[in-house]
């Protein structure tokens, strides 16, 4: 017989507790418990029916994994050369940035191959889904629909005609019937996900799953949930821009090392192959505040236009904005430029923003920011042929980063001829002039004095 209790569960971490508390101990999230009915019995429903012996690992024979391609080749490179046969894939992303719409692309290249795929929604509606693919031209043959909250329903449907892949838009909201509780609970998030990932192995059927993300952009629900898939990847970008991130995070048949672009058009998501001129195709030259640089996004360098504009503030307590690089840093880099240089910006506005919408976490941006701070504070224009890289310490000095020959080569395709990079031994000089600099000071007397 099969017994039921009342616990009280966290929405964001799972974590258990048999009475109400305020604030969670595992997550720190406050007012996150829920009530469910937990059955004591339920970890029989994910008895294994594969059971293997003890084995040497140069006794085991592996085969070759014959990956599907999508036809779109950035979101081949996130999943690392393409679907992986009887995986199962977690995407997230704020709503409308365009999840629904790049699985809708997928789903229709990979049936135009002669493969079934359905495509399981649990939000909207089959005619809605129809008029997003004729918008996408997305009408093959081979492509089906079903708008199904229920997962035992939606197992019932797959037997009868054996897809290759299907697709659950979202994880949130579909539910098992043995699970009390209500579509996009703890349990049922977790048990749903438990129950696809047990079914894709059974039968050898890819699974993409949508799941909804937070405020913070962390994906909703246990985080047991990432750590069952076998991928999981981020769908990023502003709703104000027209390009769009696709990120891994976990990948357990590939790299996390890749990123993919897209440019979101009136028929849909299309590949960007040439990066660094999307992003600085509409750059102005010769004019205050701009300085370039070339950060490296997965395994690709792209080129940058850092942005700033110093102003005289009208408050006691001057304003530093930052968009597309932290807050935090900007603020020791201007600390760094009032102590060691004597810049009196303690009075002034500082805003700072990464042209196009990319968003650069690496440290290697410190020299390009620093640059285009003073650059505008003294009203005076950066050669628009230079690039700016290195990290700066909060002595002044330019400390070493990775890839710079990579940076510097992408630079040369560019047409780039001077660089400002920090003292190091390169193999090879890729440009007409490489300018090594040991401190902030040095580049600043050289381009401005």
């Amino acid at each position: 017989m099969n017994k039921t209790k009342i616990e009280f569960v966290c929405q964001f971490c799972g974590y258990r507790s048999p009475k109400w508390i305020g604030k969670c101990p595992d997550c720190d999230n406050w007012n996150s418990f829920v009530t469910e009915e937990f059955r004591k019995d339920s970890r029989k429903r994910f008895n294994s029916t594969h059971r293997d012996k003890v084995i040497s690992i140069t006794d085991i024979a592996v085969e070759n994994i014959e990956r599907i391609t999508t036809g779109l080749n950035e979101f081949d490179r996130v999943l690392g050369g393409g679907i992986v046969p009887a995986s199962l894939t977690l995407i997230g992303g704020e709503p409308g940035v365009g999840k629904s719409t790049i699985l809708t692309q997928v789903s229709n290249k990979i049936s135009e191959n002669k493969r079934k795929v359905l495509y399981v929604t649990a939000e909207e509606s089959t005619g809605q889904l129809k008029l997003r693919a004729e918008r996408l031209g997305a009408l093959s043959k081979d492509f089906f629909l079903i708008a199904e909250n229920c997962l035992d329903t939606v197992f019932d449907e797959i037997k009868k005609f054996s897809p290759e892949l299907v697709i659950v838009d979202s994880i949130q909201t579909v539910y098992l019937e043995d699970i009390p509780s209500a579509p996009g609970s703890v349990s049922q998030v977790r048990e749903s996900a438990g129950k696809i990932m047990e079914f894709a192995k059974k039968t050898g059927i890819t699974f993409f799953i949508v799941g909804h993300v937070t405020k913070e952009g962390n994906i909703a629900g246990p985080r047991v949930l990432e750590h069952l898939v076998d991928t999981v990847i981020y769908f990023e970008g502003d709703k104000g821009q027209n390009f769009r991130i696709l990120r891994a995070v976990k990948n357990r048949f590939g790299s996390t090392n890749e990123i993919g672009i897209f440019e979101m058009t009136d028929s849909g998501l299309r590949d960007v192959s040439n990066l660094s001129d999307f992003f600085i195709s509409n750059r102005v030259k010769n004019e205050p505040g701009s300085s370039m640089f070339i950060t490296i996004e997965g395994s690709r360098p792209i080129a940058v236009e850092i942005q700033a504009l110093v102003a005289q503030s009208n408050f006691g307590m001057p304003r530093r904005m930052a968009m597309g690089v932290d807050n935090q840093r900007l603020n020791l880099l201007v600390a760094v430029l009032e102590k060691k240089l004597d810049m009196p910006l303690f009075s002034y506005d500082i805003y700072v923003n990464v042209a196009g919408g990319l968003k650069i976490t690496e440290t290697a941006s410190d020299l390009a920011i620093a640059m285009a701070i003073v650059s505008s504070f003294r009203n005076v224009p950066l050669n628009g042929e230079t690039i700016f890289i290195g990290e700066i310490g909060l002595l002044g000095e330019i400390r070493s980063v990775s890839n710079l020959e990579a940076r510097l080569k992408e630079a040369q395709n560019l047409n780039f001829r001077r660089a400002f990079i920090p003292e190091i031994r390169l193999n090879k000089i890729v440009l007409e002039e490489i300018v090594e600099i040991p401190k902030l000071e040095t580049a600043i007397e050289m381009c401005f004095l």
